[in-house]
């Protein structure tokens, strides 16, 4: 059943569907009126012919007559009418190299082209059958004809491929179709057209073209060589054998798109074949760098790497055929390893290098040149790239009178240092060198870029810390002196307290005093927190449950406008902290939050746990990773600008109306958290909000602190008869202590300095109870007494007094066992309290 073209002539006349009834029955009476138009002309030449002649004439004609019709009927030949002549359409048909016949939806034949009659001849000795009869010897085909029929009564169309086996020799295939017909003249009703094509020889062409195209994959994944393609975007659509085997990859587990190229390409060679040439150009070039290998180590290899891209400056897929450099050569090689030893050392450097031509263009780099002027996304072209265009504007001019000095091969050209515009600003450091132009190189100048990012930031960080340091300092030693005045005003007004009744006119004058003194203490405190040299008492602390417990106060402060939101994550670490501290750093930032929403607006505080794993992935400036529990404080505030971000933290700066605002706050709330050992990191963006992340150290009590805590008792009884030596270089703080100390029964004895000190005790043959000494004073201080006393007296009580913190205080001391610690300013209550406590726990320990 195999086809051959045939030219027009030797077609099988194409069979039509017989003319309806009516149309035979006209043609009949036409035949009819013929005959007997003749009969009548005999008739009226009578007297020219013999009579024999006419009945022997008209018996022919009768004869013929009768036959005609009889032939007529039985369908031997038939009148061809107008539309049953070849038309141009209907040539058409009958030339197409394959079967096309036309029937009703119920396979009644309307019309068969000249090669569907050839087809069908076999099988109806040259009538024409229907489609489905064509195959029913084929029980192969016995699905896809049923379908076809179904196709064919619906009026949908279908295409079918129909196998037909023929025995030892090789299948055929038909390709059968079927669709809908429009209605024309002379066919009853709707019709469909089915086709029948012989389409064995497309099969076999289309089964050798998998084939080889699989021998063809085959030669390239057993290469000797290794080859991949990569995507717009650097991701591997296809590797073959040979080198998924040199990286030790499964290339049965390998998806188009799992891999990435960074994966394979060693430090910034991925950003080097990501370039691409200029837009529409195709750009083929040789690399030497070094793969990676799946289990981490390197594959030293040269690239045959082509790259294109689009018009529209897109990059396409890029095609890498790889060759093994890692094994030793000899000989001829020799040169050839040589260069590409120099090539991998030219592409891992970390110092970006481009030659450029006169008007500094890119001509060639390097692979750390992509990544450090941010082009390792690939969505344009390095060669041709302009320098100047990566840079910041401020710097260009820089640049150019660099390049001018280059072309003009000058021995020293200063550096240009610059800023890459993006996402995240990079720092550059560039160097620029002449080149002597010869032969067709198009190379002026060559640069080298130095990435300064970080050390930029470090210097920056560094100055900043210098500067903070030295405010602190100052501010650490103002507040000290201020601490020496405070502490003789409140102990003062407290002893003068003592002598005043309530309704006493002078009473509520001392109380002024007092108040006044109070809150002139605050300030140095946050001075303190500041400059790190606060008291801090710490503690172990649910952070989740003390913020719930701020939440009334919170809301009360932050007001009506604003909402406050508490999110908690689940089992959150406790930590060791000042609670007082704690909380005064969050009710600072919640009211900053507040102040920066005055139309209202959301405040919301979160709190969960950030282990080391999670710390590590974490990029904040002097990040140390370990356990940490975040509290954060996000509002949806105007937010601030970088400028104001840089000096939030420094003391006495605000950005509040004059007199609304100390400029403490922050600051205070930095020294908080960094004495505590945390860290403080604002995110801000203006019209947006501002988020504070606070990473406090995670903690993990122990025994010793619950039975601290369970055997601490308040002390009621202040009295007592013990021998104190107090030892103040301030003449007024001594004053007072000393006043306050004797009220109550104690016996003290005052020193001036520390050499006095160790004159008083000689003096008393050590017979002492208790030393009350000030941290820092002239000639000897604090914790040099110490040291001499203990030499002579190891268990002898001392008690600190120090308008510093007390871990600066014991910093100092190589034994602080028995060394107790007392902050200034202090009342008269607060230092009898102290007194008693360390004296009553020297009895207890007696008594023992």
């Amino acid at each position: 059943m195999a086809m051959a073209r045939m030219d027009e002539d030797s077609y099988p006349e194409p069979v039509v569907a017989r003319p309806s009834s009516n149309a035979a029955f006209w043609r009949v009476v036409i035949l009819s009126l013929c005959f007997i138009a003749i009969a009548v002309a005999f008739s009226f030449m009578g007297e020219t012919i013999s009579p024999e002649m006419i009945v022997l004439l008209l018996g022919i004609l009768a004869v013929i007559g009768v036959f005609s019709l009889f032939a007529l009927a039985a369908g031997l030949f038939r009148f061809v009418g107008g539309t049953e002549k070849r038309t141009l359409a209907r040539a058409i048909v009958d030339s197409l190299p394959y079967g096309a016949v036309v029937t009703d939806r119920e396979g009644k034949i309307f019309y068969a082209n000249a090669q569907y009659s050839e087809f069908s001849k076999g099988i109806s000795k040259g009538i024409p059958v229907g489609v489905p009869r064509l195959f029913a010897s084929q029980p192969e085909a016995s699905e896809a004809v049923y379908r076809l029929s179904r196709a064919a009564r619906d009026g949908r169309s279908i295409v079918e491929d129909i196998r037909i086996a023929r025995g030892q020799s090789a299948a055929h295939w038909f390709r059968v179709t079927v669709r809908a017909l429009p209605d024309y003249d002379g066919a009853p009703g709707k019709s469909v057209i089915w086709t029948v094509e012989d389409v064995t020889r497309d099969r076999e062409a289309q089964e050798n073209f998998y084939v080889e195209l699989q021998k063809a994959i085959d030669y390239l994944d057993h290469a000797p060589a290794g080859f991949f393609s990569a995507n717009a975007r650097g991701r591997i659509q296809y590797i073959n054998s040979t080198l998924a085997d040199w990286l030790g990859y499964d290339l049965a587990a390998f998806e188009a798109g799992d891999l990435d190229l960074g994966e394979i390409v060693h430090g910034d060679g991925a950003g080097l074949l990501m370039g691409g040439g200029q837009d529409g150009a195709v750009r083929t070039e040789i690399i030497d760098l070094d793969l990676v290998r799946q289990d981490g180590t390197n594959l030293p290899v040269r690239l045959l790497h082509r790259a294109a891209r689009l018009a529209e400056g897109e990059l396409g897929e890029t095609r890498t055929l790889v060759l093994d450099r890692s094994r030793g050569v000899d000989g001829e090689e020799a040169l050839r390893a040589a260069e590409v030893r120099f090539s991998r050392f030219f592409n891992n450097t970390p110092i970006a290098i481009a030659a450029l031509d006169a008007s500094g263009r890119v001509v060639r780099t390097n692979a750390p040149f992509t990544r450090i002027f941010g082009l390792t996304s690939g969505e344009r072209g390095i060669e041709g790239l302009e320098v100047a265009t990566l840079i910041d504007t401020d710097n260009r001019e820089k640049l150019a009178a660099a390049l001018s000095d280059a072309r003009a091969h000058k021995s020293e050209i200063a550096p240009v240092d610059a800023t890459i515009p993006g996402e995240k600003a990079r720092s550059v450091r560039m160097f620029i060198s002449g080149v002597e132009q010869g032969g067709e190189s198009d190379e002026a100048a060559i640069l080298y870029a130095l990435d300064m990012t970080e050390q930029r930031q470090l210097e920056e960080q560094f100055a900043q810390g210098m500067k903070m340091q030295a405010v602190g300092q100052l501010a650490g030693g103002v507040a000290h002196d201020f601490n020496n005045v405070l502490t003789a005003i409140i102990g003062f007004s407290d002893l003068l307290l003592l002598k005043h009744k309530p309704s006493d006119p002078s009473f509520s004058d001392i109380m002024s005093i007092k108040q006044s003194a109070n809150r002139a203490a605050g300030l140095v405190r946050q001075l303190l927190a500041f400059s790190r040299r606060q008291t801090l008492r710490p503690q172990v602390l649910e952070v989740p449950q003390h913020i719930d417990d701020l939440t009334v106060l919170l809301k009360r402060l932050i007001g009506e406008k604003v909402t406050l939101d508490v999110e908690h994550g689940r089992e959150v670490w406790p930590i060791r902290a000042d609670l007082v501290q704690l909380e005064q750093v969050i009710i600072n930032l919640a009211v900053n939050a507040r102040d920066a929403m005055p139309e209202g607006g959301q405040i919301t505080l979160r709190t969960r746990n950030v282990d080391v794993a999670e710390a590590e992935t974490l990029t904040y400036p002097g990040f140390v990773p370990a356990d940490y529990v975040l509290i954060e404080v996000a509002d949806t505030g105007t937010g601030m600008t970088p400028e104001i971000m840089e000096k939030i933290f420094e003391p006495f700066f605000s950005t509040k109306e004059l007199g609304k605002g100390t400029g403490l706050g922050l600051s205070m709330v930095y020294g908080i958290i960094k004495q505590t050992g945390g860290y403080i990191y604002p995110e801000s963006e203006v019209g947006v909000g501002t988020t504070f992340r606070i990473f406090l150290p995670r903690h993990i009590p122990i025994e010793k602190e619950e039975v601290a805590k369970a055997a601490a008792a308040p002390v009621k009884d202040l009295t007592g008869n013990e021998r104190i030596l107090l030892v103040e270089d301030e003449e007024s703080v001594r004053m007072f202590s000393a006043r306050a100390l004797s009220t109550t029964g104690y016996e003290v004895f005052e020193a001036g300095s520390g050499e006095e000190a160790l004159e008083v005790i000689e003096e008393v043959n050590g017979e002492l109870d208790l030393i009350i000494s000030d941290v820092v004073m002239p000639e000897m201080d604090g914790p040099t007494l110490l040291t001499e006393v203990r030499k002579r007296y190891p268990e002898l009580k001392v008690i600190f007094v120090s308008g510093y913190a007390e871990e600066s205080v014991r910093q100092g001391l190589e034994d602080d066992r028995s060394v107790e610690f007392l902050p200034k300013p202090y009342t008269l209550d607060q230092i009898n309290s102290k007194v008693k406590e360390v004296l009553s726990g020297k009895r207890e320990s007696r008594d023992d």
